[in-house]
């Protein structure tokens, strides 16, 4: 990957998670950009940087993975030395053992069905876990996954936090590859079904 398609490949990245309409996945991973723009760019050094000891295939993991820790700045994403990335990679290889552990939290206290109410404007309970830290942004997507929760949420929820989270959730998805059926058995298991 030469330094100009790493930085295609981020700015593909930033406007999938940052512009309601683009779509990584339909622009095919890149986004225009011309090489005077690159070659003007006083961090262009980072995405050298990044080209050289990163393949293709990790590159865009590791801007997904800065971008869902809410770090745009390509800068910041050198400095930290690959920290979140490596962090994000620990995650994915260990994602269902996260989500259990996470369902198994979530469901201690309360029922299927409360977890998921919506009434009055009110947050419902697994989006105040989200927010507080206690559930994952891919347990959450993986609970979208299996109970289409966010569209319902969508209609009841008109703020700007759950605006928030909504696009986030949409936004990641498609980076997200699961067995559905997989995460639905370990659910079951937990909720004793």
């Amino acid at each position: 990957m030469t330094p100009y398609d790493c930085y295609r490949t981020y700015l593909a990245v930033k406007n999938h998670f940052t512009k309601d309409q683009f779509d990584f996945f339909k622009s095919n991973g890149k986004a225009r950009a011309s090489v005077n723009a690159f070659n003007k760019r006083k961090d262009k050094y980072f995405f050298e940087k990044l080209a050289h000891y990163r393949s293709d295939t990790e590159v865009t993991k590791y801007f997904v993975s800065y971008f869902l820790d809410d770090k745009s700045w390509v800068g910041d994403m050198v400095h930290d030395k690959g920290e979140t990335y490596e962090n994000y990679i620990l995650k994915l290889n260990d994602l269902e053992e996260i989500f259990k552990k996470e369902s198994i939290y979530l469901f201690s206290d309360e029922n299927l069905l409360s977890v998921f109410q919506c009434t009055g404007g009110s947050h419902p309970i697994i989006l105040k876990k989200f927010l507080n830290g206690k559930i994952s942004i891919e347990t959450l997507v993986i609970y979208d996954r299996i109970f289409l929760f966010g569209n319902d949420f969508d209609k009841k929820l008109l703020d700007p936090v759950w605006e928030t989270v909504s696009l986030k959730i949409r936004k990641y998805k498609p980076f997200l590859n699961i067995d559905v059926f997989k995460y639905k058995k370990i659910l079951r298991e937990v909720i004793h079904v």
